[in-house]
């Protein structure tokens, strides 16, 4: 499905990223694996003993000038550059509207927001030259409806929608393809506290409950969506927010916060 395409992905050090990274080295493609920690070499590792084709980059996605560096790492090291999917994030404050700091907002609109324009930003231009490339970012189900995040992240997150949407009017007939994906809930480092509690109170079977599909989702099967968009499988699919959440996004039930 991505076979020989050169892809950067970001957050690569766990979780969806790391799942995401394996799945499009095992379906062909040249990866570069970005994070602000080390397990990024983790995820190489794992690919390349795998028999895929992968570097390492530890990098902040909120850092212009390594945004560029990591993009031109891509074009050198590979040739080129296909597409990139722009993952790295934050669980924001996880404050009420009122606890929030500024600061509190800087660093979730950094990471979420921001890294996910630098991304696009830098990329486009090569893209446009090339007469196509694929945009894939992660935003959530927190930014298509409420209760599904706090405030600031929630923001973001929606923020990257808008990337996304007015991003593939501004490359209109370039060939260039930007969607977004918004995951539900998916077992993460950014949500073990909540799975850790869960299982602390030996209630991990309720653990999404509230999707029809009445179970939490897994890194690979946002994975499964990101390689997807990312190949040439998806050339009719532009501008996009799709929801891969069980069916959360339905609906997003409420419960009454209790007194």
């Amino acid at each position: 499905m991505l076979e020989q395409k050169r892809i950067i992905i970001t957050g690569a050090g766990s979780g969806i990223g790391r799942a995401t990274s394996k799945l499009a080295a095992g379906y062909g493609a040249h990866v570069v694996c970005v994070d602000l920690t080390d397990g990024v070499e983790e995820t190489v590792t794992e690919i390349t003993q795998a028999g895929g084709t992968a570097i390492a980059v530890q990098a902040d996605v909120s850092d212009e000038t390594s945004v560029i560096s990591f993009v031109e790492k891509c074009v050198s090291e590979f040739g080129g550059i296909d597409g990139i999917y722009a993952n790295a994030g934050v669980s924001g404050g996880g404050k009420s509207v009122t606890e929030l700091t500024v600061e509190d907002w800087h660093r979730t609109l950094g990471v979420n927001t921001i890294g996910v324009f630098l991304a696009v930003k830098h990329t486009v231009p090569h893209f446009v030259k090339q007469g196509g490339g694929a945009i894939v970012c992660t935003a959530s189900v927190a930014a298509l409806r409420a209760n599904a995040g706090g405030v600031d992240y929630s923001a973001s997150k929606a923020g990257v929608v808008s990337i996304v949407q007015t991003t593939a009017y501004q490359t209109y007939g370039s060939g260039v393809r930007i969607n977004a994906i918004c995951p539900g809930l998916i077992e993460t480092g950014m949500t073990k506290p909540t799975f850790d509690l869960a299982r602390e109170k030996g209630k991990e079977e309720k653990i999404g409950q509230i999707n029809p599909t009445k179970r939490f989702g897994e890194p690979s099967e946002i994975g499964e969506m990101a390689c997807f968009l990312l190949s040439d499988r998806a050339s009719y699919v532009n501008g996009q927010a799709v929801p891969v959440d069980g069916g959360l996004s339905a609906s997003h039930p409420w419960v009454f916060p209790r007194k």
